[in-house]
């Protein structure tokens, strides 16, 4: 049982999580994530450990409400205990000083970034950052990230913070300023995909952490297989991060949609069921 010490919104679907895990806060790198269970009925889902506090034994974890487990978690509070936190699982970032290093976050995907940029500063690096998302409500850890890098832009779709435009607009630009050693691009999917796009066009290594569809985390259930350069690869247990020049993006994409139809069955339904117990 992890219980949970502390609960605060970023926004009406975003919230960051303290959790109790002293022994995942030990071991815990960047780049590492836990897969959580909420009961003995629950399904398991993957998320990456955004920060971790080894003194008072807990991890920092952002969740977005996606499907029925995350719009769960979403309700539990503070003093609520999570049945399993299983962790840190995954490859730990490959941290070295690089030079000058470009890390492009959207949306939630900011959080597993963060302790990169964390891990990537502390080694030497000149760090620069780019924040996007649709709106200014869905840029999260503004103010963390700002600490950690030497140069950060917003870039939001609507213009509401920040310059309007995509991260690619907000990559290019860095780009063109001066010259980058390696990126680093984390958030939904069809985002890495073109942010790395935007990279190969100037041969600079990128890496990226993958997203996939994840049950048990061990390699054994292979719901998170991919094709990297080619060759079958498991995302809990060969990843997350991957050499972004190298991932069958379409096919990613494509496996990511197999289960809309039951997910969003499930939704509708844990939603009828809510309405049902408040009447």
């Amino acid at each position: 049982m992890s219980k949970i010490v502390e609960k605060v919104f970023f926004s009406e679907n975003v919230a960051k999580f303290v959790l109790e895990a002293p022994d995942i806060a030990r071991s815990r790198k960047a780049g590492h994530f836990v897969i959580i269970r909420l009961d003995e009925n629950g399904e398991r889902i993957p998320l990456t450990i955004a920060d971790g506090d080894l003194k008072k034994g807990t991890i920092t974890l952002v969740v977005q409400k996606v499907g029925v487990t995350s719009a769960r978690l979403l309700d539990m509070n503070p003093g609520d205990e999570i049945l399993d936190v299983v962790g840190p699982l995954g490859h730990a970032t490959h941290i070295e000083n690089y030079g000058t290093v470009l890390c492009a976050g959207g949306g939630v995907g900011v959080a597993p970034l963060m302790p990169i940029v964390k891990a990537l500063k502390a080694a030497g690096n000149r760090i620069i950052t780019v924040l996007a998302g649709r709106t200014k409500e869905l840029i999260i850890l503004e103010d963390e990230m700002r600490k950690y890098s030497d140069e950060l832009i917003i870039m939001t779709d609507d213009g509401s913070h920040g310059k309007k435009g995509l991260v690619t607009a907000g990559m290019e630009e860095m780009i063109q300023k001066e010259k980058i050693h390696k990126a680093v691009v984390i958030g939904p999917a069809i985002m890495m995909k073109f942010g790395s796009l935007t990279t190969k066009k100037y041969n600079i290594p990128t890496e990226v952490s993958l997203n996939t569809i994840m049950v048990d985390g061990t390699g054994m259930c292979g719901a998170c297989r991919v094709s990297i350069g080619g060759k079958t690869k498991f995302v809990c247990v060969d990843g997350p991060e991957f050499d972004a020049f190298q991932v069958n993006w379409d096919e990613m994409l494509l496996r990511m949609g197999a289960y809309k139809v039951e997910e969003r069955e499930a939704y509708e339904k844990y939603l009828s069921t809510l309405e049902t117990e408040r009447a």
